[in-house]
C-alpha cells in the first residue's frame, strides 16, 4: 500500500512538473511580439518578477523539507525561464519601464526574499523554520491565485474573453489539480491548500470563457453607438448649415425685390421699362483747360 502511494505521489509530481513547465513557456508568444516590434509597448514585467519570487520561495521551502524533490526541479527550471523573460524585457523596455522593473526586482527579490531567508535563518530553527516558510508560501500562493479575480471581473463587465486565453486557464487548472494531489498524498497542506483555490478559479475562468466567447463585447457596442451618434450630429450640423445658407439666399432675394435696399428695388421694379428705353450715352462738350505755371 505504501509503495502504491509513493508511486502515485511520484506520478502526480511528474505530471505537475510537465504541466507547470508548459505554463512557464506560455509567455513565449508575447516575447516574440516584443522581439518583432523591438519594444515592450504596454506589457508589464510584474508577472515575471512575481513568478521568479514564487519559484525562489518554493525552492527555499523544498530545501527545508526532505521529500519534495520534484518541487526543486520544476521551480529551478522556473527560476531560469523567468530570469530570461526579465532580462529580455529589460533589454527592450523603454527607460521608464526599465527603471520601474528594476525597482520591483530590488523590492521583491533582493529585499523581500532576502529578509525572509535572513529572518527565518536567525530567528527560527529546525521544524519551526520549515513551518514558517511553508505558511509564507501558502499565503503568497493564495494571493497569486486571487490575482485573476480582476480578469474575471473584466470579463463579466465587458462580456469579452479577449484578455483571458483559454489554453493558459486550462493549463493553470491542470497544474493546480496535479499539485493539489501531490501535496495531499505527501500530507503537506502548504502545497495542497493554495491549489484548491487555483483549481476553483480555473474552473470559473473556463465557465466564463464558454459563456461569453460568442457574445458581442459591451465596449464595442458602446463605441459603435457613440460613433453613430457622432455621425448623426455631423449630418444634422451639415443640414443646418445648408438650411441656413438657403434661408440667407432667400432673404437676400427678397431684399433685392423690395425697397429695403435703396435704389436696388427701384431698379428691379423698372427693369422692364429700362429694357425698352433707348438710352444713349451723352457726350461731353469740347473744353479747353488752361493750366498756368
Amino acid at each position: 500500500m505504501t509503495g502504491n502511494l509513493a508511486h502515485l505521489t511520484l506520478a502526480f509530481g511528474l505530471l505537475g512538473n510537465f504541466v507547470s513547465f508548459m505554463v512557464f513557456l506560455a509567455p513565449i508568444p508575447t516575447f516574440y511580439k516584443v522581439y518583432k516590434k523591438k519594444s515592450t509597448e504596454g506589457f508589464q514585467s510584474a508577472p515575471y518578477v512575481v513568478g521568479l519570487f514564487s519559484a525562489m520561495l518554493w525552492i527555499y521551502y523544498a530545501l527545508l523539507k526532505s521529500n519534495v524533490m520534484l518541487l526543486i526541479t520544476i521551480n529551478s527550471v522556473g527560476c531560469f525561464i523567468e530570469t530570461l523573460y526579465i532580462c529580455f524585457f529589460l533589454f527592450y523596455a523603454p527607460k521608464k519601464a526599465k527603471m520601474e522593473s528594476l525597482k520591483l526586482i530590488a523590492l521583491l527579490i533582493v529585499v523581500g526574499f532576502g529578509l525572509i531567508v535572513v529572518l527565518t535563518h536567525f530567528l527560527a530553527s529546525g521544524v519551526t523554520r520549515g513551518v514558517i516558510v511553508g505558511w509564507i508560501c501558502l499565503v503568497f500562493s493564495l494571493c497569486v491565485f486571487v490575482a485573476p479575480l480582476g480578469v474575471l471581473r473584466q470579463v463579466i463587465k465587458t462580456k469579452s474573453v479577449e484578455y483571458m486565453p483559454i489554453l493558459l486557464s486550462v493549463a493553470l487548472t491542470l497544474s493546480a489539480v496535479m499539485w493539489f494531489f501531490y501535496g495531499l498524498l505527501l500530507g503537506d497542506f502548504n502545497i495542497a491548500i493554495p491549489n484548491v483555490l487555483g483549481f476553483t478559479f480555473g474552473i470559473i475562468q473556463m465557465i466564463l470563457y464558454f459563456v461569453y466567447k460568442n457574445k458581442k463585447p459591451i465596449t464595442n457596442e458602446k463605441i459603435s453607438g457613440f460613433e453613430e451618434k457622432i455621425n448623426e450630429m455631423e449630418e444634422q450640423k451639415v443640414l443646418e448649415i445648408k438650411d441656413h445658407k438657403i434661408v440667407d439666399i432667400v432673404k437676400l432675394d427678397n431684399l433685392m425685390h423690395y425697397d429695403i435696399i435703396p435704389g436696388v428695388g427701384k431698379m428691379n421694379k423698372n427693369k422692364d421699362v429700362l429694357d425698352h428705353m433707348d438710352v444713349q450715352p451723352r457726350s461731353l462738350p469740347n473744353c479747353t483747360i488752361e493750366v498756368s505755371t
